[in-house]
């Protein structure tokens, strides 16, 4: 034992100057999963094809945790062969030989403590897969590098009568009836990073449809949803045809599919051909006016190219995909919803980029520590600068050019500004510097590039109430945009009249959330609110309207009796606290309706639900026992969200008793 510790320091310490990818190229790996739901555990057994590209005594396979009931190299003499298994790598030691190729057998067994999850809708169990920032190496023996790209080929056990989902092509299923399952066998054509390997199971209808080009577009939904299915996933197809013709590059990948999962860690990932996403995107027509899955859809989308088919080297580079994946969301939404909305979403995004930097929290757009935001936001504008600089037909001549010469491959900032520098036959250094180097973001230079483009964001400019010469109170009154009407009544909420309520949803919505003291003379027009197309604006009516008018409680909670909301119940949740504060409003059993408010705490259902839900008990001071109980479990959640609210609420809650 003594030796295999030294021998694994010295395996540490000799890659410790060299990536493995320099030494050994992975191919493939076909591979047979299984699962014990009830255990969260893992079982595994597959094969690796690997290449030696420089003669080497060791190399390794990422493994976290994993108990190894067997490590085969097949049909080679193993004579030499020996494996060590660390707490987070399979080290193989043999007398590897450049220019050969090697198979590698291995059967595995693993209790994973993140990367694929077991959670449950509706009481039927999901298990879904995250590996950006997780590590596939916590289920799948694998590779945490991204500069690794493999071809993985998965075969899936698991009960009938579930969908399963993972990358690639679906060949064919089998029953194995020794064990009561079915095996589930998927194929992928291309390599692709560790990170990107992923499944997803659970009890789903689908519905297909077909991209101008050919590929297959599987949209997953839940049984019980079926009114919510288009909407969910509505300009889906509209999308990716325009992708696939704005980018140049054709769809890299054989299918596409995607699927919401409960409590999912993010808004989604865009896992190769298989985009998993949190099921709150999950709306109906009503839900879509207010929060969609459209951004989001594209943004997952436009991965499938930029990080899924070239990938950042480091995190020094991510930009490159997070910053195209945005802007390229953007294109195909101003495909949708036209120009305005385009340039209005430019301008929150520097005005976004502004404020961060004031609060000291700007770096570069090389800072492999930098923010969301910085890497999102800044890097989408990065990319608009730029085409407004090269010009569009430069810009989309040079995207087409670093995509192929770089696909299934790992690419450096520099390598995308050399394709556009070519082509634009002038240096691009100072640009590099001032846009992407630098910690400071340009916000005044990318205010003005906005200004020059879209007579929109010039009148959303101009809008500034609080100044001496401000002529709000007209702008209100007469044609400009619903985004910059809404801006007014955010600075100046008293100049809302009874006209105003005459404009459009967005203006509406700005009045229910900012007109929080409502005056007799618009009572009639403000319980209009209670009849639009929004949960927003709903759920902020109802509250002002039973606090303003006291006497007419009854009346609001009698309309707005059978409105649910989201999936997080927000518009029910604010019902029932308000039903319970209204002493002699006795339409509905109290004590009913308060469990149910308690219920929502449960396990059963999804982690914004319960928060909400924690937060009204909180707030009406009616955490009891049985509420902390439920907080004390949430403090185990897989969602981070969840852990860090359960902790705070359950500090609070201390602090008020001492």
């Amino acid at each position: 034992m003594k030796n295999s510790i030294i021998y694994l320091c010295v395996l540490i310490t000799s890659f410790s100057f060299a990536q493995q990818t320099d030494y050994v190229d992975f191919e493939k790996l076909e591979a047979t999963i299984g699962f014990e739901v009830d255990s969260s555990k893992v079982m595994g057994a597959g094969t690796y094809t690997f290449k030696i590209l420089q003669s080497v005594d060791s190399i390794f396979i990422d493994a976290r945790n994993f108990e190894f009931k067997s490590v085969e190299l097949i049909n080679q003499s193993t004579e030499n062969f020996n494996f060590i298994n660390s707490s987070d790598k399979l080290w193989l030691k043999y007398n590897f030989q450049k220019g050969e190729t090697y198979l590698l057998s291995f059967d595995y067994e693993a209790y994973p403590e993140k990367a694929i999850y077991f959670t449950k809708q509706n009481n039927e169990i999901q298990i879904w897969t995250q590996g950006q920032g997780k590590y596939t190496s916590n289920w799948l023996p694998s590779f945490d590098d991204v500069n690794e790209k493999v071809e993985f080929d998965l075969n899936i056990v698991f009960d009938d009568g579930y969908e399963v989902l993972s990358n690639g092509k679906y060949v064919s299923s089998k029953r194995l009836n020794h064990i009561g399952k079915k095996q589930y066998e998927f194929d992928m054509k291309k390599p692709m990073s560790s990170y990107l390997v992923a499944l997803a199971i659970g009890k789903y209808n689908k519905k297909t449809e077909t991209s101008k080009s050919g590929i297959p577009l599987e949209y997953y939904y839940y049984p019980e949803d079926s009114l919510k299915f288009e909407p969910t996933y509505r300009y889906s197809k509209q999308m990716f045809d325009f992708l696939e013709e704005e980018i140049g590059v054709p769809y890299p990948w054989q299918n596409y599919k995607q699927v919401p999962v409960h409590d999912f860690l993010y808004s989604g990932m865009e896992n190769t051909s298989l985009t998993i996403f949190s099921d709150a995107f999950v709306v109906d027509s009503i839900g879509f006016n207010d929060r969609n899955y459209v951004n989001v859809n594209a943004h997952e989308l436009a991965h499938q190219w930029f990080g899924d088919l070239v990938t950042a080297k480091s995190g020094k580079h991510h930009w490159l995909q997070e910053g195209f994946a945005t802007y390229y969301a953007l294109l195909a939404e101003r495909d949708i919803f036209g120009d305005d909305y385009f340039y209005f979403k430019l301008l929150q995004n520097v005005l976004d980029l502004s404020r961060q930097d004031l609060t000291g929290n700007g770096t570069s757009l090389l800072d492999e520590k930098a923010s969301s935001l910085t890497f999102y936001q800044r890097g989408a504008f990065v990319l608009h600068a730029l085409k407004y600089k090269v010009g569009d037909a430069v810009f989309k001549k040079a995207v087409k050019n670093y995509l192929t010469k770089y696909q299934f491959s790992n690419v450096e900032t520099k390598d995308f500004i050399a394709e556009v520098q070519k082509l634009y036959g002038k240096s691009l250094t100072s640009f590099v510097n001032y846009w992407i180097v630098s910690k400071d973001f340009p916000y005044e230079q990318a205010f003005e590039i906005l200004k020059k483009q879209s007579v929109f964001v010039n009148e959303y400019a101009i809008v500034d109430c609080e100044a001496q010469s401000s002529k709000c109170a007209e702008q209100l009154k007469y044609y400009i945009s619903d985004e910059a009407k809404a801006k007014i009544i955010s600075q100046v909420p008293d100049l809302v009249t009874a006209d105003t309520f005459k404009n459009g949803l967005k203006v509406r919505q700005a009045i229910a959330q900012h007109v929080t003291q409502i005056p007799k003379n618009l009572k009639k027009e403000y319980e209009s609110l209670l009849d639009d197309m929004s949960y927003i604006t709903i759920e902020s009516a109802l509250y002002n309207l039973w606090t303003n008018f006291p006497a007419d409680r009854a009346k609001y909670l009698a309309k707005t009796r059978d409105v649910v909301g989201f999936n997080d119940k927000n518009v029910r949740l604010l019902w029932i606290a308000l039903n319970l504060n209204t002493p002699f409003y006795e339409a509905d059993n109290k004590y009913e309706l308060f469990n149910e408010l308690k219920q929502y705490t449960g396990e059963a259902y999804n982690a914004d639900l319960r928060m909400s839900a924690f937060n009204y008990l909180y707030i009406m001071k009616s955490c009891d026992k049985d509420c902390i109980a439920e907080l004390e479990k949430a403090k185990s959640h897989h969602n981070w969200r969840m852990v860090k609210f359960a902790k705070d609420l359950i500090k609070k809650i201390e602090e008020n008793k001492n």
